[in-house]
């Protein structure tokens, strides 16, 4: 497939300082592009439309990438449903309303693998996209992605554009959030069986996990959403694919305590585990079929025994 970009083209890359932005970037970058926008949030704060649109008038960018977002794990879904809905839907409804306003005819959006029915036949395909009940623990969040996957999709359908949105399974890697209060799982594991670890005298420390350990996840390292999203920028346009979506992910899970004994013989930890099974469990499995972008010609690249052990030297390096 020719590439439809030229290395020249001017791209805005929004959320470029968070887990996948960062990844993207890196990956950008590998490829050639340095024709790049990238604002933080203390000079471009997405939720103002007013902002938002002075930025596009003046920047024009040829191209978008829509990362930013307000994340977070469960307990932070459940404590702030408010402001994951309303924070998400207006750094959606800005950036996608106002590219295309400016001009832009080629924009992939990055949503989440949270959008699917929580009892959703497995392996999660894309036409299963509001065919059931989501799951009550990220509703919120589940529901401004939909509809930035239906900005993009009626933007595509009334005014021809090239819109794309990418719905990647749990990510981790470099830059991710380890604050336990609200991580994702897999960071969490990291720092909690890393932080039990015996040192010196001080024998290991029980590491307390939440929930019965059951559920199915799939993980993919952040690097190789980048280079899907740069393979997708580069090669896919959102009228190849039904309603402009693709799954992104590895096509493979495991249960969190197959997770956590593979965290815990990475990291070393020899101590005792012990699950709280009165903790939610949250989606009791969340498998991307990944046909789809598969079909169209890419792969991950990185297992996931290899990215635990980067995403724990990330965190040794980082922690402070």
């Amino acid at each position: 497939m020719e590439n439809v970009l030229q290395k020249a083209t001017r791209i805005y890359l929004a959320g470029h300082t968070g887990l996948v932005g960062g990844a993207i970037l890196r990956a950008l970058h590998e490829a050639g592009y340095e024709n790049l926008v990238v604002r933080d949030l203390a000079e471009l704060d997405l939720t103002d439309q007013h902002a938002t649109r002075r930025f596009f008038a003046a920047e024009r960018p040829e191209a978008v990438i829509v990362a930013a977002a307000k994340v977070g794990g469960i307990l932070a879904n459940w404590e702030q449903p408010w402001e994951f809905v309303f924070e998400n839907l207006q750094i959606e409804t800005n950036i996608i309303g106002e590219a295309y306003a400016a001009g832009v005819r080629k924009l992939i959006f990055l949503g989440s693998s949270c959008i699917y029915p929580r009892e959703a036949p497995q392996p999660l395909r894309e036409e299963y996209l509001l065919t059931g009940p989501l799951e009550e623990t990220n509703r919120p969040y589940a529901v401004a992605k939909i509809a930035g996957i239906e900005l993009c999709r009626s933007l595509n359908r009334e005014h021809g554009t090239d819109y794309l949105s990418l719905m990647p399974t749990n990510l981790y890697g470099p830059s991710d959030n380890f604050d336990l209060h609200t991580s994702h799982v897999l960071p969490a594991l990291i720092r909690k069986f890393h932080e039990g670890k015996a040192g010196g005298r001080e024998p290991a420390r029980p590491v307390r996990l939440w929930g019965s350990g059951a559920p199915r996840r799939e993980f993919l390292y952040v690097d190789d959403v980048g280079a899907a999203v740069v393979f997708c920028l580069e090669h896919v346009h959102a009228a190849d694919v039904p309603d402009g979506m693709l799954n992104v992910g590895c096509g493979e899970d495991l249960t969190i305590r197959e997770l956590a004994a593979l965290v815990q013989r990475v990291i070393g930890y020899e101590g005792p585990v012990e699950w709280d099974a009165s903790k939610p469990d949250g989606t009791p499995r969340k498998l991307m079929d990944v046909s789809r972008l598969r079909g169209l010609g890419w792969a991950p690249a990185v297992g996931l025994e290899e990215g635990i052990g980067r995403a724990h030297e990330w965190y040794l390096e980082n922690r402070a």
